[in-house]
């Protein structure tokens, strides 16, 4: 049974890298309408504000900006809407910035950035699911979100869950692993339970299998 290690700090900036590269080439070649298309997972959002909040928070990040509330929703739409009039090229070029220098400056934070690493890999879950891209919530970076995925969920003392995973050798372990209580069980893909962890939807006809625990109580984001 694998249990989330210790702490490595290049994780974060890691997967960050893996998507900057795989996402960024993918978003230049969109024409601009698919930017203003509306998201699944952000209700009141377009790809674009999604890609304006990624970017803004790694620029924070960078620039070490953490005034009071930050991060909340109201910070968030204001961050986004100083974007308003930024052309979609402008709003790249700052994402694909934010994701190249935001890793050291996590790293160099002892793990309470941590968590920003994961959350931007999965809003760019969010856009590729939007435009119909493979690799939504998958893909190379899968393996450093599921490593950093349990070790959240672990830091947290969140419910124990043994994962069986189809597409992976190795059982995964998640949340409290103190053994005071009894994990609940999954089976099924990675993707599904990454899916399942931020309050994402299950794809349409996939499978699995959770006994043990609430799909709401899995939640990261509350």
């Amino acid at each position: 049974m694998t249990i989330a290690d210790a702490r490595d700090p290049e994780l974060p900036g890691r997967l960050l890298a893996t998507e900057r590269d795989a996402l960024i080439p993918l978003l230049r070649s969109r024409p601009d309408k698919d930017f203003a298309l509306p998201t699944l997972a952000c209700p009141g959002w377009t790809v674009r504000d999604v890609l304006a909040h990624c970017s803004s928070v790694l620029t924070r990040v960078v620039e070490s900006r953490f005034e009071r509330g930050v991060f909340s929703p109201a910070s968030n739409d204001r961050d986004i809407a100083e974007r308003a009039d930024w052309s979609n090229a402008r709003v790249l070029d700052e994402l694909e910035r934010g994701m190249t220098e935001a890793g050291p400056v996590i790293a160099a934070a002892g793990g309470v950035l941590d968590g920003v690493g994961l959350g931007e890999w999965v809003h760019a879950g969010d856009v590729r699911e939007v435009l119909g891209e493979p690799g939504a919530y998958g893909g190379p970076g899968l393996p450093d979100a599921l490593a950093l995925l349990a070790r959240i969920t672990r830091e947290r003392g969140q419910l124990p869950l043994h994962a069986d995973l189809d597409d992976r050798d190795e059982p995964l372990l998640l949340g409290d692993p103190s053994g005071e209580r009894t994990p609940a069980r999954y089976i099924g893909d990675a993707t599904t339970l990454v899916r399942l962890y931020t309050g994402r939807r299950p794809a349409a006809g996939v499978s699995y299998e959770l006994a043990g625990v609430e799909e709401a109580e899995l939640n990261i984001y509350g």
